[in-house]
């Protein structure tokens, strides 16, 4: 069972999967974070892999995306991400999860970030 699978029902539409889901997980998805350019290079970090795509660009981006493919969203707190769910939902996409918590999250679990 993939993360998807795993994952749980969003009323928006797109599921919700926990920091630690998401890192155990990530290998087989493609993973979106929609904080801005400067948080990226911020104390919180990136997640290895990551795509950044600010939330104001993440539509016009995923014209080079599958709409069937796993995509993970990312940001600060969960509530952009969220927001970059529905109007992905909207464009089309299928298979869609928000990381709740965010990189707050993500460094409250102390996982690992990208090198700099």
């Amino acid at each position: 069972m993939d993360i998807f699978d795993k994952s749980a029902q969003n009323p928006g539409g797109w599921r919700d999967a926990t920091v630690r889901m998401v890192h155990e997980g990530r290998g087989t998805t493609h993973l979106v974070d929609v904080r801005e350019p400067d948080e990226w290079a911020g104390e919180l970090g990136v997640i290895e892999g990551a795509e950044c795509v600010s939330l104001a660009s993440v539509v016009e981006a995923a014209s080079a995306w599958k709409k069937d493919e796993t995509l993970i969203l990312v940001c600060r707190s969960g509530n952009r991400s969220g927001k970059a769910a529905a109007a992905l939902q909207n464009s089309g996409f299928t298979r869609l999860i928000n990381m709740t918590g965010g990189m707050l999250a993500w460094s409250a679990e102390a996982l690992p970030v990208a090198a700099r």
